[in-house]
């Protein structure tokens, strides 16, 4: 065994891990640093509060209901969205780029998003009295739908991660049109909500959205760690992965289906953040490297304080005026995509 690694087992349940002791140090400040930029997020903001106050406030030891009317109900549940959001973002644009075998791969740019968007939008617009649990189920069957029909498209005596990219882009493109039709001929105050919607806002989430959101992460998120030894022998190739046994189009499909149930949900709760599924897993990949039992985990941290950090500057940069978060990763994430193509184009 190396000394660099950690073997974690359990004794009732047949598990077995092997962790990098350099992947757990970056996990754990990663984590500080999260955590950091989210009581930074709680405290920051026209009502300005101390952080130790707002530490104090969520342990539940802080007696001024000012602060605790700020803090419990306004701003902690549009940070932890905000957190969580990121987190199914970047872990879904890490699988997305794995089962590909491209670094420029993203839900957002291959059309998963525009068919989650697509659909929640049309919940909005066109069914404006629908209860708000059921945008996550609307969006995530938006996005396995397009999903569905970019697979079966790619379709060839097989599934060429090329094919799925150029098709999931052209796809993409034709639904983003629908979006625009449906925006354009709806009700002012309904269109008006999907608008900001689209940008990609945390604004206004309460515990309601945390709720909701959360089921979808705790079942599909410890699916993709399960999965993480059949995503490194995709990562490798169609016929080296057949080669280590694995069965490549059974294991694509539970992988895509992973990434758009997260998506799928993530677009529902928050709108289109774009980008995120783009940088996060970059920047992780820089820091532990491609084996992916350490890189979804540490893209998932980074995606979450890369959301919480654009909300912060979308909240104070112009305050009073808020910009949606989605805005600010884009802003970040446009030039980021120019690089990675430059950096790619003679690979």
């Amino acid at each position: 065994m190396k000394q660099n690694t950690l073997r974690i087992r359990s004794r009732s349940l047949p598990l077995s891990l092997r962790v990098k002791q350099r992947v757990l140090t970056v996990l754990l400040l990663l984590l500080l640093v999260t955590l950091i930029a989210m009581i930074a997020s709680v405290a920051y903001g026209e009502y300005p509060i101390p952080p130790l106050a707002v530490i104090q406030t969520v342990l539940g030891l802080e007696e001024n209901s000012d602060y605790t009317f700020v803090v419990n109900t306004l701003r902690l549940p549009r940070t932890l969205v905000a957190s969580l959001v990121g987190l199914a973002l970047a872990i879904s644009g890490a699988i997305m780029q794995g089962i590909t075998r491209n670094p420029l791969a993203d839900p957002g740019i291959i059309g998963v998003n525009a068919g989650a968007s697509l659909a929640a939008v049309s919940l909005i617009v066109l069914f404006p009295s629908v209860p708000v649990g059921f945008l996550p189920i609307s969006a995530f069957g938006g996005a396995l739908a397009v999903s569905l029909l970019i697979y079966f498209l790619a379709w060839e005596g097989g599934s060429s991660p090329l094919r799925l990219i150029l098709i999931g882009v052209g796809i993409a493109t034709v639904i983003g049109a629908c979006t625009s039709v449906i925006t354009t001929f709806g009700e002012i105050n309904s269109v008006s909500q999907a608008l900001v919607w689209l940008a990609g806002s945390v604004y206004g989430r309460s515990w309601e959205q945390v709720f909701a959101f959360l089921p979808w992460l705790i079942v599909f998120l410890p699916l993709a760690l399960v999965k993480t030894r059949q995503l490194n022998a995709l990562a490798l190739g169609d016929e080296i992965a057949t080669g280590l046994g694995c069965h490549i189009e059974w294991q694509r499909g539970w992988l895509l289906l992973i990434s758009t149930a997260l998506a799928g949900s993530a677009v529902a709760t928050a709108g289109a953040i774009g980008f995120v599924g783009l940088m996060a897993p970059h920047m992780a990949r820089q820091l532990v490297g491609a084996t992916h039992g350490g890189l979804l985990p540490v893209a998932g941290v980074m995606g979450a304080m890369l959301v919480v950090v654009a909300d912060l500057i979308g909240r104070t940069l112009f305050a009073p005026i808020e910009i949606p978060c989605g805005i600010v990763t884009a802003v970040i994430g446009a030039p980021y995509f120019v690089y990675l193509l430059v950096q790619q184009r003679g690979k």
